[in-house]
């Protein structure tokens, strides 16, 4: 008993203290990061909508593993076993969701009309611990980058070394 009231407060603080969170969803090829609020003892995500977060494999009633990481240092503190939760839209449990997820959200282009948008076009979900917690594994588990279609621009013109040099000698 004491060691499952151990395990839920490690996977509640460290979740509450990371920005981040390694979701993989039944299914999902790769674990995918995704920014999360820490509410009412889950994780609430948002996302599937334009110029949101994917959230592949995650729809409700599943299960999802979720990975947290140390603030600090970046490195794993711990796995958790997630039951998803999709909100209904309007839902005072959907409100109360959206209002800590619009705290934590960045950039946002449509600033105080972002939840009438997140309504229309997105997804919130809560991550729910199951109460289990997966070992810690003994190697990284690095995965290589998911495709994407960003490129580098150009090359590196070949003065601009020669002019950082430069630059240093001067300060120095």
């Amino acid at each position: 008993m004491t060691g499952q009231l151990l395990d839920r407060a490690l996977v509640e603080e460290a979740t509450k203290k990371s920005g981040l969170i390694w979701v993989r969803g039944a299914g999902a090829p790769a674990a995918r990061t995704l920014w999360h609020a820490w509410h009412e003892g889950a994780a609430c995500v948002i996302g599937d909508g334009p110029g949101e977060q994917p959230l592949p494999g995650l729809a409700d009633g599943a299960e999802a593993e979720v990975t947290v990481r140390s603030k600090d240092k970046g490195g794993r503190l711990v796995s958790w076993t997630a039951r998803v939760v999709e909100l209904t839209p309007g839902s005072p449990a959907w409100s109360a969701a959206v209002a800590e997820l619009k705290g934590k959200r960045l950039n946002a282009p449509d600033g105080e009309a972002m939840p009438d948008r997140w309504r229309r076009e997105c997804r919130v979900l809560r991550l729910e611990p199951t109460g289990v917690t997966a070992p810690l594994p003994d190697g990284s588990l690095a995965e290589a980058p998911l495709p994407t279609p960003a490129t580098t621009r150009m090359p590196v013109p070949a003065g601009l070394p020669r002019l950082l040099l430069k630059r240093r000698g001067r300060r120095g």
